[in-house]
């Protein structure tokens, strides 16, 4: 089994498009993921805006990261 974790919303964070608010949801996240059965390391987080297209069908320069 696969899972794939997309975190919404990145536009809305203070600062917009913020990797350490990426980094403490994925760890938030992940503990859940491990509860259910799953791997977190085997896990992939994918950072996106649903409302502006970014990281949806391809790589946003607004997070290189």
């Amino acid at each position: 089994k696969q899972l794939i974790v997309g975190v919404n919303k990145m536009d809305s964070t203070e600062p917009p498009y913020s990797e350490s608010r990426f980094e403490e949801i994925k760890k938030e996240v992940s503990s859940y993921i491990k509860k259910i059965g799953y791997n977190p390391a085997a896990v992939a987080f994918v950072p996106i805006s649903g409302w502006h297209g970014d990281n949806m069908l391809e790589p946003s320069t607004k997070m290189p990261w």
